[in-house]
């Protein structure tokens, strides 16, 4: 986990991901009060300035782009870019 990166609660990381300087897992409460969880598998990459809206899965050793913007689940493996983010 590089620098300035937030993690809210809500978020868990699993061993072996790698989060690039300025990451941002966002985490607003649902009107019930609780936390959308929010989970990254074993083996992830996460590129630099990269935002994480709430509930995502990130599949093992799925690779995100610097600066995307990921508002849909990766799969296992996949490889995902842009603003939104779209598999490649």
């Amino acid at each position: 986990i590089q620098a300035q990166v937030y993690i809210p609660n809500g978020v868990t990381i699993e061993d072996n991901v790698f989060i690039g300087p300025q990451v941002c897992f966002t985490n607003d409460p649902q009107m019930n009060g609780l936390l959308e969880p929010t989970l990254v598998k074993k083996g992830a990459k996460i590129g630099a300035g990269v935002i994480i809206k709430a509930g995502i899965i990130i599949g093992e050793n799925a690779v995100i782009g610097m600066g995307s913007v990921v508002l849909h689940n990766v799969l296992k493996g996949e490889t995902w870019v842009g603003n939104p983010a779209k598999k490649i």
